[in-house]
């Protein structure tokens, strides 16, 4: 069986692609390059494709389709960059992946962290030599409330680090959840939203959590409220949070995705102009922390992330059923 690997990070993934096709017996072949029309060629002859955050559209699927290709893995936990309806239409598997999400808890509180301890507008000061305390006095965690919207496996694991700091904690969720009960309070969203110092966000992007932080919900908030993303851009309104941090009600945020990051994250944009994008009026505030969407970036997961890729590719070839598959 063989594998072919876009957008293969030779600093980082190509070590763990070479050690998991000698130890699942794959061929393997990759580029450096994104998946698109004029270069679908190179799978060619591979039973497997393995993606990253590109759009695999129709066209794509049609085109490894045609040369034999049997599934899709993207190696990624999202996969709204994969066309799965037309996937489903013609018969082509598509997989994603998980891995272990200690380490995205353990850098949502850092961000929480940074974002009560004015960590920004302190180091932004110091490299100006400007050591005056003045402006820069932070905030205790062990005094304030932590809000968690989204009590899956992230949201639990960043209640769980959370409780060793004596902090009150609270969660949302649709249902209830057990194990998010023994460490926090659930309430409903109205209470939550009225009743924490910070907030953080953990739930996956779709029609129904899209914009699930809006005007309404900043009005909601308590004054000096803190907003923290590790999760998805688009949950968040951003014009809303911009005004919300204009007129005080937010104290801060902290930000590892934003709306309209695509084809910037990840990417060399030294040369660009990013005047007038969303990224570059977030970053002019000195309360709002901007980190390009690295939570996950952690070697355990990057790990797990190709590992994982081959455990769906293996199934599929031992007719087994597929871990993680989404068509």
């Amino acid at each position: 069986m063989k594998v072919f690997v876009y957008s293969c990070r030779r600093f980082d993934e190509q070590e763990y692609f070479e050690r998991y096709a000698g130890e699942f017996g794959f061929d393997l072949g990759f580029t450096e390059e994104p998946p698109g029309p004029s270069n679908c060629c190179l799978a060619a002859g591979s039973d497997f494709v393995s993606v990253l955050t590109t759009p695999i559209t129709a066209e794509i699927l049609d085109r490894f389709s045609e040369m034999g290709v049997k599934m899709v893995c993207t190696r990624t936990i999202g996969y709204n960059h994969i066309d799965l309806e037309h996937a489903k239409a013609i018969g082509m598997a598509v997989s994603h992946i998980t891995y272990s999400i200690d380490g995205v808890a353990e850098y949502t509180v850092m961000m929480i962290l940074a974002a009560i301890r004015n960590l920004k507008m302190i180091q932004a000061k110091n490299s100006e030599n400007d050591f005056r305390l003045e402006g820069l006095m932070g905030k205790q965690l062990r005094d304030m409330t932590v809000g968690i919207i989204g009590a899956g496996a992230a949201g639990k694991a960043v209640l769980r680090d959370l409780s060793g700091f004596g902090c009150r904690l609270t969660y949302w969720n649709r249902s209830p959840s057990p194990e998010a009960d023994r460490l926090a309070v659930r309430v409903g969203m109205d209470e939550l939203l009225a009743g924490s110092d910070i907030i953080s966000l953990h739930l996956e992007h779709n029609s129904e959590t899209h914009h699930i932080i809006g005007a309404e919900e900043f009005s909601k908030m308590k004054d000096g409220a803190f907003l923290v993303n590790a999760a998805r851009g688009p949950l968040v309104d951003s014009r809303a949070m911009i005004s919300a941090l204009r007129s005080g009600r937010l104290a801060g945020a902290a930000l590892d995705v934003i709306e309209d990051e695509f084809g910037y994250y990840y990417n060399d944009c030294r040369g660009m102009d990013m005047g007038g994008h969303l990224m570059d009026e977030l970053r002019s505030f000195p309360n709002v922390l901007v980190t390009h969407h690295m939570a996950f970036y952690y070697d355990r997961a990057i790990s797990d992330m190709v590992r994982n890729s081959f455990l769906s590719m293996e199934a599929m070839a031992e007719g087994r059923e597929i871990p993680y598959r989404l068509a």
